[in-house]
């Protein structure tokens, strides 16, 4: 049972629809798809478009000298990171404060980019071609150990890994992390830059992306639509600041919203497949509206972990009724995975930003390309037009290979 009050009080973001928070938030209002043609990879690929980031600039975040030793995600992660720090009005600690502030910062895959490259310079040249910065930049807990070293943050320093539901477990177990009194504040979230020829493939193989769309990539993401036929791979990072409400007031942070519910289940079921009716998905909303003490119709928003896979989004949709009973139609439900497209590692993060920013600005975000709605998909899923509304508890899921699944309940203070 929780016994404090998690709040947010900083908020960073790398994606393919913008870099900072103004500009991302402002391209997911207007509908604007960051899914873009690929063409720095090899055209012989089935699938030619992803979610790319094309505005981050690590020279803003990081000297060029430490950016050789980090693999893109801790780059992107260490971004997302130092803006939320900033927007809280954090910074590095003093020693007395240091063992109060902690990181719980994940990755779905890490640093697959560093892993192939050092692998095709030991096939060329042995072991004296492969870099010394080859493992502390490649592996998953780097962008929590970069990030506590840059700030002396000496509090809980951790990285979750669960597939595409590890930005939101990584943001659930920051707010449990103060709640048990181990830390004041917490920098959470997840980076992931998997856009890379061989996950594209790995992805493509296991039918799981679209290669319907190569010559429209910004129609490619249609979350519920009937013609729906997989999700479009992307990157990028997200991060938000929690921390303890009587430690935010007492040095008058501006805060965004309570991270007031979390709650988690296993499919138990296949590894890459949702369980039958939804039912891990549906669990795990349910868990965390009991743990935030909510009625299911106390929700105004959920931002749906909704893929464009035709079996996950209308297993979704059967969960959500499964939920929320009758409320289920009063809803609005959204993807914005229809225009960043699927971060996997990075997903839940990115998504409990844009749910915050919803819920802090009244407005609901759309769900592009849904023209021709699926008929086992009949909810109110805010087509094609972000829309306002007055907003007090937001609902944001992820869900994951392995059956892994995550909720985060966010309330207006």
């Amino acid at each position: 049972m929780k016994h404090k009050k998690i709040v947010v009080t900083g908020l960073g973001i790398v994606s393919p629809v913008g870099s900072a928070i103004d500009r991302a938030w402002e391209a997911v209002v207007a509908g604007r798809s960051g899914i873009r043609k690929i063409t720095e990879l090899d055209a012989a690929l089935p699938v030619q478009i992803s979610g790319t980031v094309e505005d981050f600039n690590a020279d803003d975040y990081l000297k060029p000298k430490e950016q050789k030793k980090m693999d893109t995600f801790i780059q992107y992660g260490i971004g997302a990171a130092v803006q939320a720090i900033t927007d809280a009005g954090l910074g590095p600690a003093d020693d007395e404060k240091a063992a109060r502030i902690g990181v719980a910062m994940g990755s779905g895959i890490g640093g697959l980019p560093m892993i192939e490259a050092n692998y095709r310079a030991y096939q060329k040249g042995g072991t004296r071609r492969v870099s010394p910065f080859f493992v502390p930049g490649s592996i998953i807990n780097m962008i929590s150990g970069n990030l506590s070293a840059i700030y002396n943050y000496r509090g809980p320093n951790v990285s979750l890994v669960s597939a595409c539901t590890t930005g939101a477990h990584n943001i659930g177990e920051a707010a449990r992390i103060i709640d048990y009194g181990d830390a004041d504040v917490m920098i959470a979230g997840s980076a992931e830059m998997a856009t890379t020829a061989l996950t594209i493939s790995g992805f493509a193989m296991a039918r799981a992306l679209t290669a319907s769309w190569n010559d429209k990539p910004e129609a490619a993401s249609r979350p519920w639509d009937a013609k729906r036929d997989g999700f479009v791979l992307g990157s990028g990072a997200g991060v938000v600041i929690l921390e303890d409400y009587d430690h935010a007031s007492s040095r008058g942070a501006e805060i965004y919203c309570e991270l007031a519910g979390y709650g988690m289940s296993g499919d138990a079921y296949h590894i890459t497949q949702p369980a039958p009716e939804g039912r891990g998905a549906s669990q795990c909303m349910k868990n965390a509206l009991a743990d935030a003490g909510e009625n299911a119709d106390a929700v105004d928003y959920v931002n749906a972990h909704a893929t464009s896979t035709p079996l996950g989004d209308a297993l979704e949709t059967q969960a959500i009724k499964t939920t929320f009973g009758d409320h289920a139609k009063k809803l609005c439900v959204s993807s914005t995975k229809s225009m960043i497209g699927h971060l996997l590692g990075a997903a839940g993060s990115v998504e409990a930003v844009v749910s915050i920013m919803a819920l802090h600005r009244q407005i609901v975000p759309a769900t592009i390309n849904l023209e021709n709605p699926d008929p086992e998909c009949d909810l109110d899923y805010v087509p094609n037009q972000a829309r306002d509304k007055k907003m007090r508890v937001v609902v944001s899921n992820s869900f994951g290979f392995g059956g892994t699944n995550g909720t985060l309940l966010f309330r207006s203070i």
